[in-house]
């Protein structure tokens, strides 16, 4: 298991992990973005 963190934290400090961690942080801020993950959320609930 020590091996898939090792993995994480090196692709988390490269440069690649710095752009998809600020494409995410883009993403989260659109307001349809968050509206999609409400309705997700939303249904998900309603099956439970």
């Amino acid at each position: 298991m020590a091996s898939l963190i090792d993995r994480i934290t090196r692709l988390a400090r490269s440069q690649q992990g710095r752009r998809l961690a600020e494409r995410a942080q883009q993403l989260a801020q659109d307001p349809k973005t968050r509206r999609k993950i409400e309705d997700l959320r939303a249904r998900w609930m309603r099956k439970r």
